[in-house]
């Protein structure tokens, strides 16, 4: 199994954490996204798109974090990312929704190049736009999650898989995270486990 990963990519972050997460090993195989490399007709070929992850399965490739996401649960149940019971696994797709559906597509790396070098906005201008979708999302997920003490309880699901990563890009962009305590305790809950250790974008291969 191969992972096409970039060391920073929050996409890329969430199925490292699962793959981890569930015992998976896998192939780390970088795609420098500064560089331009996932627009190369060699990456092109494993994911037109050419956006990451991309996991290659040896038969087929699967693309979009949240499709890999369900895939792995599916063939690797143990340990589960989401409980039983048909409400709080609800519950938990919201947040991990939350994050992924309205945070990070306004925050990627192709939105805020476009905005910076096709719209003509200065450094400043882009960094506003990040912090404002980023306590647009804080503010409501503070209020959603119950840390005890990963986000929905004793075990980590979804909603910390997604949740982990974005506070990565938050702290990275010096955004202030005192109004979130919530989100604060379920990162330190988070940061203690071997299998988000593992997946932090320092201790890729391409981190360096």
């Amino acid at each position: 199994m191969k992972l096409y990963t970039y060391f920073r990519s929050s996409a890329a972050y969430r199925v490292r954490i699962a793959l981890n997460l569930k015992g998976v090993a896998y192939e780390s195989m970088p795609v420098n996204l500064l560089k331009g490399e996932h627009r190369d007709e060699a990456y092109r070929v494993v994911n037109p798109h050419g956006r990451l992850p991309a996991l290659d399965l040896g038969d087929t490739v699967l693309v979009q974090s949240p499709a890999i996401l369900e895939y792995l649960d599916e063939v690797y149940p143990e340990p589960p990312l989401l409980p039983g019971d048909p409400v709080q696994r609800a519950r938990i797709r919201a947040v991990a929704s939350l994050v992924g559906c309205d945070i990070h597509p306004l925050n990627n790396l192709a939105v805020l190049s476009y905005i910076k070098r096709q719209l003509g906005h200065d450094q400043a201008t882009v960094d506003e736009w990040y912090a404002h979708w980023i306590h647009q999302g804080f503010e409501a997920i503070e209020t959603m999650i119950e840390p005890g003490p990963f986000a929905f309880g004793p075990h980590p699901t979804l909603a910390d898989i997604y949740l982990v990563p974005q506070i990565f890009n938050a702290r990275r962009f010096n955004i202030p995270l005192d109004a979130y305590p919530n989100i604060v305790s379920v990162e330190a809950a988070c940061a203690a486990q071997p299998a988000f250790q593992e997946a932090a974008p320092a201790r890729q291969p391409d981190a360096a």
